[in-house]
């Protein structure tokens, strides 16, 4: 069992030092080589932190679609190529595929736009060609308890000016007072289930509560399209559990994507050091806030934390500065061969989108786009075009196209 931090003393020997080797198992140098912020942890198998860089992918043709945007959340392309849009404040907006942005969509309830709260993600039903039905999460305003992610659906009227039937058919509980990790993202599964993350609220005293099965807190959840617990869940029936419950054990979870075999995977925020990559299965523990490899913002140890500890699940990969993560998409359209499979994620700190290469479920490469735009990236999805449509997290946002570059003119 490694231990996350062995001292102040030992740690100030050792800033600088890198937490591998300078060379990958595929022999091409690691795309990262800031320092660590905690170099004296070492990862627990070698392809799990500093992945090979990727050969440079070709050029891209970045459309800017939309400006004036309200730190935008979440983008969900419609089948016939226009896009929902979410901006935290409380709007949710339609933008054609040729980029008219239209006025906001009437009916939504009143969010908690306070700090990392607002309006959050948005979903397509599964049938949505037939029943025009949206889901989207928010923080919700609960009176003198505080506030809470929600999650709510309604019919797109024939005009698309507002949604109809509109029913909150999930809070998640405690509420809490404060304003930070709201977690959030939705994804509708192969099995026509909805996978909802939640954070944990971030507070110290709030924390523990991922890993307390009688809290939706730092919990993955599965539910049914009406909100309930899906059947088969896994603490279904267990004293003291909330059968919602899908993983145990997540901080801030911003990307949740299921790849082409139909498993999910999410990509979660940790502190400082410490984003992951994480295969979601249900019942298991992802470990925080005993397990991670980050530390706290003022430099300190997690308290009580270790890098690996049995009985909880180790990343996938985790990065160590944190880029944190937020929208993920596996590639799988026709635009863009080269990148079939891969996986991309949104970077709000180091203002890029991350591609990364899987191979046998580990990272075998990582790729840095977008670099030049300097923007934070919320989130990131494949449209019917096979083309990928990004958000950026700004007072001024945008939504861009990003397709094949032509070339230069003949």
């Amino acid at each position: 069992m490694a231990c996350n931090r062995s001292g102040q003393e030992q740690r100030a020997q050792q800033v600088g030092a890198a937490p591998e080797q300078s060379t990958t198992a595929t022999g091409r140098s690691p795309l990262e080589t800031r320092d660590a912020n905690v170099p004296e942890q070492r990862p627990t198998f070698p392809e799990q932190t500093r992945a090979a860089a990727l050969p440079a992918s070709p050029a891209v043709a970045v459309t800017v679609l939309a400006k004036g945007l309200s730190h935008p959340w979440a983008v969900e392309p419609l089948p016939n190529g226009d896009l929902l849009i979410t901006e935290k404040p409380g709007r949710l907006r339609i933008v054609s595929a040729t980029g008219q942005l239209g006025a906001p969509i009437q009916g939504l309830p009143a969010v908690y736009a306070t700090g990392q709260g607002g309006l959050l993600d948005v979903a397509l039903s599964p049938n949505f060609s037939a029943d025009q039905t949206i889901y989207w999460s928010f923080s919700e305003p609960r009176g003198a308890k505080g506030n809470a992610t929600s999650v709510a659906k309604g019919v797109l009227s024939a005009d698309r000016q507002r949604l109809e039937r509109v029913r909150v058919i999930f809070r998640a509980l405690p509420a809490y007072d404060g304003d930070k990790h709201y977690g959030s993202r939705l994804a509708f599964g192969p099995d026509g289930l909805l996978y909802v993350s939640l954070g944990e609220r971030s507070d110290l005293g709030i924390r523990p509560q991922a890993q307390q099965l009688n809290s939706h807190m730092g919990k993955t959840l599965r539910l049914t399209s009406e909100g309930q617990p899906a059947p088969g869940n896994p603490f279904i029936g267990q004293a003291g559990a909330l059968p919602e419950i899908w993983t145990v054990g997540q901080r801030n979870v911003q990307s949740l994507a299921f790849d082409a075999s139909g498993q999910l995977w999410s990509v979660d925020m940790g502190p400082q050091g410490g984003d992951e990559l994480n295969r979601l299965e249900g019942g298991k523990n992802y470990g925080w806030p005993l397990v991670t490899f980050g530390e706290e913002y003022s430099g300190e140890p997690v308290p009580n934390a270790v890098t690996t500890k049995a009985g909880f699940v180790d990343p996938v990969y985790y990065w160590d500065p944190v880029i944190a993560p937020s929208g993920a998409q596996f590639y799988s359209g026709e635009a863009f061969p080269a990148w079939r499979g891969n996986l991309f994620v949104g970077a709000l700190k180091d203002r890029e989108l991350v591609r990364l290469q899987l191979e046998k479920g580990r990272v075998t490469g990582e790729e840095r786009l977008l670099s030049d735009r300097k923007q934070r990236i919320r989130d990131v999805r494949q449209g019917p075009d096979g083309a990928l449509y990004v958000v950026t997290d700004e007072s001024d946002g945008e939504l861009w196209r990003i397709a094949p570059s032509a070339g230069p003119k003949k």
